[in-house]
């Protein structure tokens, strides 16, 4: 697969789940639910077979067999090529020892909270706090469930990670806050509070 073809992390994970046995798409999907992973790849059945027929176009991964279980429906496992293991490694690589630029929309909102009053930004970045110590929850809860499930902690490492990132952003957030409320990013102007520029 060419390096601009890999943004499509559902590939990567398919690839990875393949790689440590071979499974049938559904399968893939169960796997990916236990282990959290649907937290951080969006999955969906459509997209998961279109990815699937990606990834055997372009050989990456190869049909093993079709088997048929009591009233299920026929279902081809899969496992990847000699091709699609080298992809796999190559892009974790890449993955992990380079940082690249995201655009993320919250840093898009802040580069423009100017055009909004200090009462309004200060309301709006306490919605968002709340809904962060929500997230925070929600992925503690996720992650300790999978590890109870006897999942072992390697394979649920990014919700670790985006716990980090959870609570260094809310952490970041409500010294916005206090920033915005105590003076330091706003003066006083008549009756209400300004930004300073």
């Amino acid at each position: 697969m060419p390096k601009t073809k890999r943004s499509n992390l559902l590939a990567l994970a398919v690839l990875s789940l393949l790689n440590e046995k071979t499974m049938h798409p559904y399968e893939i999907g169960v796997t990916m639910k236990q282990r959290g992973m649907s937290d951080t790849i969006k999955l969906n059945t459509g997209s998961l077979y279109a990815v699937i027929d990606h990834l055997i176009k372009n050989g990456l991964i190869e049909s093993v067999e079709t088997v048929k279980e009591g009233k299920h429906p026929e279902r081809t496992i899969y496992r990847p090529t000699e091709k699609g293991k080298d992809e796999l490694i190559d892009w974790l690589k890449c993955l992990l020892r380079t940082p690249t630029k995201e655009y993320p929309q919250f840093a898009a909102g802040l580069a423009f909270l100017g055009h909004l009053s200090p009462k309004e930004a200060c309301d709006l970045l306490r919605e968002r706090s709340i809904a962060l110590t929500d997230r925070i929850e929600q992925a503690r809860l996720s992650m300790e469930a999978t590890l109870k499930m006897g999942i072992k902690r390697l394979f649920v490492i990014e919700t670790e990670y985006e716990l980090v990132l959870l609570e260094g952003e809310k952490s970041w957030l409500d010294r916005l806050i206090m920033e915005i409320e105590d003076g330091t990013l706003t003066e006083r102007s008549g009756e209400q509070f300004v930004w300073k520029l």
